[in-house]
């Protein structure tokens, strides 16, 4: 892998494919879960004569939290001892199935030292873009996500940026995570100085301000003023984004997906993690579902902890523990790990979960409707509505809805009531008054104020 972190490789018909190195795939997932869609499939090489390795599983895991496509690249198929069935029939367990096979994963047997099949590799590639139908734009201003950033001697802060849309030009001024600056020059994976970069071009850039973080969203803007007001503002939310996050207490608050619960299970035995999967899958609901990303044996380690962070995820361990670097990362994270050794005490954790993931149902009671029979002029409060109430009652800082012709033309709040030029809180049915509506006032004779109430239920499964 070249040191820029990704490269570009040409087919036979001129096409371009780029390839980006993920050093350790708790990172890839820690860039896809910032919001940056660095990457759009996952090659994931499993050596012929060895199989399914420990990491292997591991990527696995992140691609599909990821949401990524995979590809397998069996490698190594030249060697004698290669056994291809054994390795397809091991990755059926993880949804990874061949074609041959009856399912829709696209595995490719190549042999990297004899260069057997790399071509078929990229036409693989390829033909997954395609059906994904991955686009994007050559022309207007640049987005990118930088993959790697270090600090140089001679040429100070040095970002590699993968370019995710329009065209980047020398001397363009951009903003990118907390820092700004200018483009003084630009390095392809080759390392030649060049000008433009088009979309899916990784280059190496000069003229940050300071360093980023991998992940940080990059983008050009119209001059240097622009570019330094957005970084200012960036940073001034940076603190504000950490204070909420130190403030979470719920394992639930940090889900993002209204319709599904992610789970992680860590349990002492083979036979824990399928009852306690079996079980939770059990779990239905018309809205939302829990989504079992990791089910597995062994102690929590700092992958775990990772995956968890990077996918929102509740993470469980029955009848275990983390080692001391997973608590250690855990408390860094702030991710939370729930410990059990009861099944049912799980379910109704999840049941719980889900339901915190249900939108509240929106109870309304209609508190009073007053029709209006004049509009007055008043200087200092504009248009008043001069009303009677015709049923229930209507009270001040109500929520309100003025109905015209069956219609509902204003949804707000009754800013003020008057009763013969005097405030009041509240008037009564058969009452006449005047009412003000906040931010409205375009009354009309006939018109119909409704005055009501409403209050959120939660809902549970």
């Amino acid at each position: 892998t070249q040191h820029i972190g990704a490269y570009q490789v040409k087919t036979a018909k001129n096409e371009v494919i780029t390839f980006i190195d993920t050093p350790g795939h708790a990172a890839f997932t820690e860039m896809r879960a910032r919001g940056s869609k660095i990457t759009d499939i996952v090659v994931l090489v499993v050596a012929a004569n060895d199989g399914i390795m420990p990491q292997t599983i591991e990527a696995i895991q992140h691609s599909k939290a990821a949401k990524v496509p995979i590809i397998v690249a069996i490698n190594k198929c030249d060697l004698p001892e290669k056994n291809i069935t054994k390795i397809k029939n091991d990755l059926m367990k993880y949804e990874l199935i061949a074609e041959d096979f009856s399912g829709d994963t696209l595995f490719v047997e190549v042999s990297a030292t004899q260069k057997t099949n790399l071509d078929k590799l990229k036409e693989s590639i390829l033909l997954q873009s395609e059906l994904l139908d991955l686009s994007a734009s050559f022309s207007g201003s640049a987005t990118g996500v930088v993959i790697e950033s270090k600090i140089d001697k001679g040429k100070g802060p040095v970002s590699t940026v993968l370019i995710t849309n329009g065209l980047l030009k020398k001397a363009d001024y951009f903003v990118c995570g907390n820092t700004f600056g200018k483009i003084r020059a630009m390095i392809n994976h080759e390392g030649k100085i060049i000008n433009e970069a088009f979309p899916s071009m990784p280059v190496e850039i000069l003229g940050m301000n300071e360093s980023v973080f991998a992940g940080a969203e990059f983008a050009v803007t119209e001059n240097e003023e622009k570019a330094k007001e957005i970084s200012d503002f960036n940073k001034s939310n940076s603190g504000n984004v950490k204070a909420v996050v130190k403030d979470k207490t719920s394992i639930f608050d940090n889900v993002s997906n209204k319709e599904e619960l992610n789970i992680i299970i860590k349990s002492d035995v083979q036979g824990s993690s399928e009852a306690l999967k079996n079980a939770i899958n059990k779990i239905e609901h018309p809205e939302v579902k829990p989504n079992i990303i990791l089910s597995d044996i062994g102690i929590i380690n700092e992958s775990d902890v990772s995956l968890a962070k990077t996918s929102n995820a509740l993470l469980i361990g029955f009848n275990v523990k983390p080692n001391s670097q997973a608590k250690k990362l855990a408390e860094q994270q702030r991710v939370e790990i729930k410990y059990f050794n009861i099944i049912y005490e799980v379910l109704e954790l999840i049941e719980r979960g889900l339901s915190g993931l249900l939108e509240p149902e929106i109870k309304e009671t209609i508190i009073g409707t007053a029709e209006i029979l004049k509009v007055f002029k008043v200087s200092d409060a504009g248009k008043i509505a001069g009303s009677k109430v015709t049923d229930g009652e209507i009270t001040n800082k109500a929520k309100a809805r003025l109905i015209r012709d069956g219609a509902v033309v204003y949804t707000g709040e009754i800013s003020t009531i008057f009763r013969e030029k005097n405030q009041v809180k509240e008037v009564k049915n058969g009452v006449e008054c005047g009412i003000s509506l906040k931010d409205f006032i375009d009354f009309k004779e006939k018109d119909t104020i409704e005055a009501f109430l409403s209050e959120k239920i939660d809902r549970k499964i």
